[in-house]
């Protein structure tokens, strides 16, 4: 038996074109990248969460709030790329572990920092962790999904968002009463992810002489010349740039929003912020596997331009329809994101590390840029104007209908058939 193939597979010879077992979809590294990514996102979101307190004990205004946002999101956006396209050239398996021992560091800072200062140096290590995690655990979701990547994303990103939407709630069960020195004890969760991360690594090391190559898929005749690859991959940029702009404005300001529009508590709020972030991991579930079934281009269309209503209808609503609007918009436009990462990897299928890194780091630049951008606006007119000008931005999600379809070749996709022109 071939020591490289994923146990309980069928040792018999398939035939041509057959989903072999170099080929299969591995569900135990999946959820162990998947569940990584939880605690990743979690540390993150625990950041964002815990705005209000650090707002109170520091004396921030709205524009170093999005400081600390951009300053995390940067660090976590511009290495991204390098690294991706360093894997690209030789794999680097156990950068995965080395990147959640930078935020560990980050959330003991956090938990001591005495200053803003060392507030954005704390951020900025979460950011570092995150960078280095991101391209390569990519790289595994790929290698491990056989015939379905886009459930394999989905996998992989709902680990992420479940860890986004969790974050909140725990600092509201645990930070708010006891202090932001409470911080502290996140970093064994990070610990946790190390040691799942060292086993990740070993089985990339193992098997990236027979996975490597087969998870890239080849475009079949029809495959869009390297000019409409460049204008797709242009789209994609405005597609992020229109999604994180806007989730900034949830993510980043949507408890302050409700506690300046309605009077909520700090924790109540931090409740509706974790059953958006709780939408957000649904909606990345579903827009994989629906975007395998339906083409990535579909999903992509449907996902941003049809938020567009209930993003112009959140800034008018009363609490109530608030918080049935925020989770209807946390499902619609979060679905897009898997189909975006495995449309861009079949796009570029041969530098699949620096598509990835590049497009991770896009959405979290454009998320910090939101941030901060949104924060300083909040300053000068107010919080309510904030949401009142982000209902617009995801109009231009329009541009998705330029999009070229991208559709494997049948030798190459090993399985995976995403239909006639649906991509």
């Amino acid at each position: 038996m071939n020591s490289n193939t994923p146990a309980g597979s069928s040792e018999t010879a398939p035939a041509a074109g057959a989903v072999t077992r170099a080929d299969g979809t591995v569900y135990p590294v999946l959820g162990a990248v998947s569940f990584t990514h939880l605690l990743n996102d979690m540390l993150q979101s625990l950041i964002l969460a815990i705005y209000p307190l650090l707002k109170g004990e520091f004396g921030l205004s709205f524009i170093q709030i999005g400081l600390i946002t951009l300053t995390y999101q940067a660090a976590g956006s511009l290495l991204q790329p390098v690294v991706g396209h360093f894997a690209d050239r030789r794999p680097l398996p156990y950068s995965l572990p080395t990147g959640m021992g930078f935020t560990c560091l980050g959330m003991l800072l956090l938990a001591t920092a005495p200053d803003f200062p060392t507030l954005l140096l704390a951020a900025a290590l979460v950011g570092t962790g995150s960078s280095v995690f991101h391209p390569e655990s990519a790289r595994v979701v790929r290698m491990a999904a056989g015939p379905r990547p886009g459930l394999a994303q989905s996998i992989f990103m709902v680990g992420g968002n479940g860890g986004t939407a969790i974050g909140p709630l725990l600092a509201a069960l645990i930070v708010v009463p006891h202090g932001r020195t409470s911080v502290a004890w996140f970093a064994f969760a990070a610990l946790a992810a190390f040691a799942v991360l060292l086993k990740v690594g070993r089985w990339y090391g193992r098997h990236h002489a027979t996975r490597g190559r087969a998870h890239i898929p080849e475009l079949g005749a029809g495959a869009p010349s390297p000019g409409r690859v460049r204008a797709a991959l242009l789209i994609l940029g405005v597609l992020i740039f229109s999604k994180y702009f806007y989730l900034a404005g949830i993510t980043s300001y949507f408890t302050f929003w409700l506690i300046h529009r309605f009077g909520l508590s700090v924790q109540a709020a931090q409740v509706h912020l974790f059953l958006f972030l709780l939408s957000v991991a649904v909606g990345v579930m579903l827009g994989g596997p629906v975007g395998d079934r339906i083409g990535r281009k579909r999903v992509i269309l449907l996902s941003i331009v049809g938020v567009a209503p209930f993003a112009l209808a959140l800034p008018h609503a009363n609490l109530v329809m608030a918080g049935v609007l925020s989770v209807v918009i946390g499902l619609v436009i979060s679905s897009a994101f898997p189909a975006i990462i495995v449309y861009a990897q079949e796009l570029v299928p041969k530098r699949l590390g620096l598509v990835s890194g590049l497009f991770y780091g896009l959405a979290f630049g454009m998320g910090g840029i939101g941030a901060a951008v949104l924060g300083h606006i909040a300053d000068v007119r107010g919080i309510e104007y904030v949401y009142a000008l982000c209902a617009y931005l995801p109009l231009l999600g329009l541009v998705a209908v330029f999009l070229p379809d991208v559709r494997p070749s049948a030798a190459s996709g090993r399985g995976y058939r995403p239909g006639p022109s649906r991509s």
